[in-house]
């Protein structure tokens, strides 16, 4: 950084004038001198006029001013401006007069040696032998095989116990018994492995790849595996986490479906709000350990959606922590404060904006009975009664059972190919009718702007009717074509008058309430948009309407809420917060969280403009249309002959059952797992022709664009059975990943696999993405990202394209690392967007944050009476 002067002197009326300073260093001018060649250099003309406007004058873009950041950022002689300085600053002029009164104090002055006080070096990573790798992997393996076994044998001979009823009421009662029993030990088995193999957690840290992690991961897994996350927004999964330690009060509700691990070190304060797609593990994985910490939420606590909250963070009673937003580690919001961001900051913003209404103990009480018999006296009888019924009384199929046929060949494929085609037409078109049908009619039930009581008819349609709307598989199909915007207005959205790009919506959508969607026309969606069209209270809902303007482009992994400040002609960042007050924002684009405004678009992106009307666009959708059609009836093709592969393996394993009895059923299971992993990883090669990607910038009516978008229809949902083991860089690997050893990742999500670099024994959470390219206004760009040797992603930590983090580096919990970001070596950015951050974390009893007084108490009060 470049040293301030002590005496500055200005001649002139205006900041054109000449700078003059008594101090040694460099002037103003000669900083402003140095920048303008520097970005001259980058955009590639002759000179930089001090007041050019970056994106308006110089038509440069934020790849652009990226790369521009990152080379400043090397000489020792010019101030760093992050992305957000050049967005809040766009002439060169500007920026240099922020930097200088943003730069540090001397070197020798009492502030500067103040701060150099909480500075500290990057954790090293923690190095793992080979030998620990290997026998944390193989012993892995064999609890999964085992797991199997146990599975098998416990399957096999409920199957035969059910079957040796007589009648429909006996098979019945049996099938109720046997679901019933295995349900409630699927849901203890996880409670007693943990108290046996943990007791209870502690605040402590320990290697990856260790012993201690893999007790670790042995509860992790089974607590992701437990049936009782259907029960999530049920009173039951509240009395569960109770059950394995955690201290949650009266009359919390919890709607995200991250399922915390470390539950002894969570404590929840009666009345608090969790809203879904949040993360509170009580875990994280850094820089090559696994580190366990509190998380301490007061009385009446909100929880947003998209949030995460790091461990040793604390919330006081009646505290908000906004949508898009995260507390880092040593964070403390005090009582009765609203913060929002990422890092979370003080705001005026009410995000707890819907009456309270009455619910009491009882009423929680029966509506948690009743999931129960519902759960034991219909679906369980009708899942495990049902799956007999197809095996043993269809007259068709059970005559190919018999354990004395000799059957051939040709007929055990006739009869997987008849069944699968049977059960996978079936649930396509009875899907879509049930979608297209039931929510309209359930949605008769639950007025909008009304505010209903939790837990009761109102609240049990509005659940059921989110849960079936939102099933990935429809989405996935119809997806980054024209056919997702029938398919959306189907189940209800209005979309006013569509101007059909082809890739209006992506494969990720989901929402609270359909039939309460608007999108204005000529609005473009690229991934991960979340609809929040519900707000809670600790005891009551309220459903409204959530309006997205027209001609607006939002970015990934977005929450869009009820009330958002957006009109017209908007930009909306990847992971940006969504504005709740203040004006109407139009014209303009939006990044961070806070959000602040950018240019709505440059000169740079718009030179496929040509493509987009008249006579060409037309031509160029009609075949983009009839690209996805083929591509659209391929990955269907490809879900089918898996579903055809796993149902002859199921007959031939019925078939063999007499012969090696309930190992038959055990294999199947570990069977399963390996040919489905094969079976997606050959497929997506076959999709690149076995050749890695190359860096595009094209329009999205580019035929080589189609290509690469057909890689996103390839299934890899199974890429989350491997988190935390050695196999998923294995999978990796295979996939076309260019990545180390000894990588630990814990839930990360590669986009383009090939377009992916990873160091050795880099540390990847859950919930983090590398995204290797982007999608705006119909312009497609992607290119290489490349993650150095140990680095760290936080937990939802997002990664653009063209980034290049260097060895040893850290991108904390829930930032947004920009597209051509460039970390130094052990540098430690976080934030959204991402930006450096020297100073050490804040822990727990440290300079980090506010302790809430009422923590302690809270944490007593919280404990069930």
């Amino acid at each position: 950084m470049v040293e301030q002067p002590s005496d500055v002197h200005i001649e002139g009326p205006d900041e054109s004038a000449v700078i003059r300073r008594s101090g040694p260093g460099p002037t103003r001018v000669d900083t402003e001198t140095r920048l303008a060649d520097a970005l001259a250099d980058v955009v590639g003309v002759e000179s930089v006029p001090a007041d050019a406007h970056f994106f308006d004058g110089l038509g440069a873009n934020s790849l652009i001013m990226a790369q521009f950041c990152a080379r400043v950022r090397k000489r020792e002689d010019l101030p760093s401006p992050s992305m957000k300085d050049i967005y809040r600053y766009p002439t060169i002029r500007s920026l240099v007069a922020a930097l200088a009164e943003s730069a540090p104090a001397p070197a020798d002055s009492p502030a500067a040696l103040q701060a150099s006080t909480r500075m500290r070096p990057p954790d090293p990573v923690t190095r793992t032998s080979r030998l620990s790798h290997v026998l944390c992997g193989t012993l892995q393996l064999l609890f999964f095989l085992g797991y199997s076994l146990v599975a098998g044998f416990v399957t096999a001979g409920g199957y035969e116990w059910v079957a040796a009823g007589s009648g429909l009421v006996d098979i019945y009662l049996r099938s109720l018994l046997f679901g019933g029993v295995g349900f409630l030990a699927l849901c203890a088995f996880p409670v007693v492995a943990k108290w046996v193999l943990v007791g209870r957690w502690k605040s402590c840290e320990f290697p990856v790849w260790s012993m201690t992690y893999l007790r670790f991961w042995v509860v992790k897994v089974l607590l992701h595996a437990n049936p009782m996350v259907l029960f999530v927004g049920n009173p039951l999964y509240v009395l569960y986490l109770r059950a394995l330690g955690a201290r949650i009060g009266r009359g919390v509700t919890i709607l995200s479906r991250s399922v915390p691990v470390c539950t002894d070190l969570l404590t929840i304060g009666s009345g608090t709000v969790v809203r879904k797609d949040s993360f509170f593990l009580g875990y994280r994985a850094h820089a090559g350990r696994i580190q366990t910490g509190r998380i301490t939420l007061g009385r009446d606590v909100y929880i947003g959606e998209k949030t995460v909250l790091d461990i040793d963070t604390s919330m006081g009673d009646g505290a908000q922590l906004g949508h898009t937003s995260s507390l880092h580690r040593g964070q403390a919001v005090p009582d009765g404060e609203r913060w929002h961001g990422s890092p979370a900051q003080p705001t005026q913003v009410d995000y707890l904006r819907v009456a309270p209404a009455w619910c009491g103990t009882m009423r929680r009480a029966w509506f948690a009975l009743a999931s129960l018999l519902q759960l034991f006296f219909l679906y369980t009888p009708l899942a495990v009664g049902g799956m007999y019924m197809v095996f043993s009384e269809v007259p068709a199929i059970r005559k190919r059972l018999e354990p004395t046929a000799a059957l051939t060949l040709s007929e055990l494929v006739s009869d997987a190919l008849v069944l699968s085609l049977v059960l996978f037409l079936g649930f396509i078109t009875l899907g879509l009718a049930a979608l297209c049908t039931l929510p309209r009619l359930l949605s008769l039930a639950v007025r909008p702007d009304r505010v209903y009581p939790l837990y009761g008819f109102p609240y049990a349609v509005h659940r059921a009717t989110a849960q079936m709307t939102n099933i990935k598989f429809f989405a996935w199909l119809f997806g980054d074509s024209s056919y997702i915007v029938h398919y959306l207005r189907g189940i209800g959205y209005d979309l006013s008058h569509v101007e059909q790009t082809g890739s209006n919506f992506g494969t990720e959508v989901q929402h609270d309430s359909p039939v309460l969607v608007s999108v204005g026309r000529g609005t473009m969606v690229a991934d991960g948009l979340s609809v929040i069209n519900a707000d809670y209270s600790a005891t009551s809902f309220r459903l409204s309407r959530a309006s997205i303007g027209p001609r607006n482009f939002l970015g990934n992994n977005i929450a869009y809420p009820t009330g958002g400040r957006t009109g017209d002609n908007c930009l909306l960042a990847t992971k940006v917060m969504v504005p709740l007050d203040g004006e109407v924002r139009e014209g303009v684009g939006l990044l961070g969280s806070p959000c602040f405004e950018i240019p709505r678009s440059v000169e740079r992106d718009s030179r496929f403009d040509d493509l987009r009307t008249g006579e060409v666009l037309r031509r160029r959708l009609a075949a983009k249309n009839r690209h996805n059609v083929r591509t659209m009836a391929l990955m269907l093709f490809v879900r089918w002959l898996h579903t055809l592969t796993l149902t002859f393996l199921a007959l031939a394993s019925v078939q063999m059952y007499g012969v090696l009895g309930h190992i038959v059923i055990a294999a199947y299971m570990a069977l399963t797992l390996a040919l489905s992993t094969a079976y997606y990883i050959l497929v997506e090669r076959c999709a690149t022709s076995f050749r890695r990607l190359r860096p595009m910038l094209c329009s999205i009516y580019d035929p080589a664009f189609w290509s690469h978008e057909r890689l996103w229809k390839v299934p890899d949902h199974y890429l989350n059975i491997f988190n935390g083991t050695p196999y998923k860089t294995l999978v990796w690997r295979l996939l076309g990943v260019r990545i180390g050893s000894r990588v630990f990742d814990d839930g990360c999500y590669l986009t383009e696999r090939t377009l992916t670099a990873i160091g050795d024994e880099s540390t990847l959470n859950a919930g983090s993405k590398v995204q290797c390219h982007s999608q705006e206004d119909g312009t497609f760009k992607s290119d290489v990202t490349t993650l150095g040797t140990g680095c760290t992603l936080g937990v939802a930590a997002h990664v653009h394209y063209g980034v290049t983090m260097g060895d040893g580096a850290e991108l904390a919990p829930d930032s947004f690392l920009m597209k051509g970001e460039e970390i130094p070596p052990h540098a430690r950015w976080g934030g959204n967007p991402a930006v450096e951050m020297p100073e050490a974390e804040a822990r727990p009893g440290g300079t980090g944050g506010r302790t809430p007084p009422s923590v302690a108490s809270t944490a007593a009060a919280a404990t069930v009476n």
